[in-house]
């Protein structure tokens, strides 16, 4: 499937731009973070970034390795039909190919798209009402999110256009009896709506299997929460702690910008 591409004695770093290797050290942070907070799921589930420029490139992972061991030159260069466009010795999960190139190719804001199959977003993915608004996290998770039905292992070109159709304008979405789905103009934003994501999720089973009435946020504090959230991050959302998320990383599980 993959044109022969010369191979190079250079290392990455030195065959690509600056701007390219700091998406490549933020994309693979995330995939750290990701197994830092235990939402990895062995080899599978994906993160992919799109490089700058017309032609559609984006990043994603080599396939059969741990998140935890993913670095900035290990990250696959692959187009739209799923080619290498910078030698490698790796191979890509065709999943994970389907998925994210069809969300770089319909929506050109989007840089980074991350795809878990945590155990709390698969269970609430799971039930018929979806997230449900329970706490601060669930409705700061749920202001912009969509929901696609299961279709099976997402290997198949036909898929693509009911995925992107299902997911509109919005900047996460639940893949339903699979998992969870977030986008970010940058790492860190889709990183960021995981987090909020997957702790609603968590916090719902747990609310949930303490067998109690359970207590919705209402409407009106639903229709606020966008403007509030702007206000409370000072616009920067994910920007804001992902430096330090970055220092967390640092000590736990450095090697990442290698």
């Amino acid at each position: 499937m993959n044109a022969v591409l010369k191979p190079s004695t250079l290392s990455v770093r030195d065959q690509v731009s600056k701007e390219e290797w700091d998406l490549r050290v933020d994309l693979a942070a995330a995939y750290r973070l990701v197994a830092l907070f235990g939402w990895d799921d062995l080899v599978f589930t994906h993160i992919s970034a799109r490089l700058p420029g017309p032609d559609h490139h984006f990043l994603i992972n080599p396939y059969g390795w741990m998140f935890e061991e993913i670095t900035a030159s290990s990250l696959v260069k692959i187009d739209l039909a799923g080619k290498k466009v910078m030698e490698s010795p790796y191979d890509i999960n065709p999943a994970g190919f389907t998925i994210h190139s069809a969300i770089h190719a319909a929506r050109d804001e989007v840089v980074c798209a991350m795809h878990t199959h945590s155990i709390n977003g698969v269970a609430v993915s799971a039930q018929k009402g979806g997230l449900l608004p329970l706490s601060q996290t669930a409705v700061i998770a749920g202001a912009s999110l969509a929901y696609h039905d299961y279709e099976g292992i997402a290997l198949y070109e036909d898929e693509k256009p009911r995925l992107v159709g299902d997911l509109g304008k919005k900047w996460t979405m639940m893949l339903r009896n699979h998992g969870l789905l977030t986008l970010g103009k940058n790492c860190a934003d889709a990183f960021m709506r995981m987090y909020y994501l997957e702790a609603a999720c968590m916090i719902q089973v747990r609310a949930q299997a303490g067998g109690g009435e359970l207590n919705r946020v209402p409407q009106n504090v639903l229709d606020n929460i966008d403007e509030q959230m702007d206000m409370a991050t000072r616009g920067q959302f994910g920007s804001l702690a992902w430096p330090g998320l970055l220092r967390k990383l640092d000590r736990r599980n450095p090697g990442y910008k290698d």
